[in-house]
């Protein structure tokens, strides 16, 4: 037997109880429903949590067969702060990865982070600064590990921000955490031979 959940901003989770004096949202109580033999937790909920979980339950409801569609054309989608946004570019997916970055004959510098992490929001503007300073002459890949676990393992990447510089197909350096920008340009020329 499924118990009914109502949901309505500003109320507590289950049976549209309103708000009682003392409570903040996200804070639970114990109690029993009628009619229902589990014991509920009742969740204050602020609008937005409330309002997010009512579209769950209502997309829960909807049918899931979508109408059959004409295949999408892959298109390569580049991003970049620097100023030469040619040089740096986001990994997409495994083949993506393939192109761009083991079958490229220039040096590519691969940039393992993820967005919950710090560092490497301090190192991939860092690194993304240095790279366009080299004219093209090595290029830049981003790798978020969250949306390419994959390549995170074949590579061997325990903590972020990982930085490896790949020449032909080969990962010929590697580091790992913060680097200043004296660091990643000696980094940078060693990669290229200068």
């Amino acid at each position: 037997m499924q118990c009914p959940i109502y949901v309505y901003p500003g109320y507590l989770l289950a049976w549209g109880l309103p708000r009682r004096g003392g409570l903040e949202p996200g804070t639970a109580a114990v109690g029993l429903a009628v009619g229902c033999p589990h014991p509920t937790y009742l969740i204050l909920l602020s609008p937005q949590m409330a309002q997010r979980l009512a579209l769950r339950q209502l997309l829960s409801l909807a049918p899931r067969t979508l109408p059959p569609q004409a295949p999408v054309a892959r298109h390569s989608r580049a991003f970049s702060t620097s100023a030469n946004c040619k040089s740096t570019f986001n990994v997409q997916d495994g083949s993506d990865f393939q192109d761009r970055v083991v079958n490229n004959p220039k040096p590519v510098v691969v940039d393992f982070h993820a967005q919950w992490c710090g560092p490497c929001k301090i190192l991939g503007p860092r690194l993304e600064k240095m790279v366009a300073k080299q004219e093209g002459k090595v290029l830049m890949a981003k790798v978020d590990i969250d949306d390419h676990t994959d390549l995170a393992i074949e590579y061997e990447v325990s903590a972020v921000p990982t930085v490896l510089a790949m020449k032909n197909g080969d990962v010929v350096d590697k580091f790992v955490g913060i680097k200043d920008e004296d660091q990643l340009e000696a980094f940078l020329k060693k990669l290229i031979g200068a």
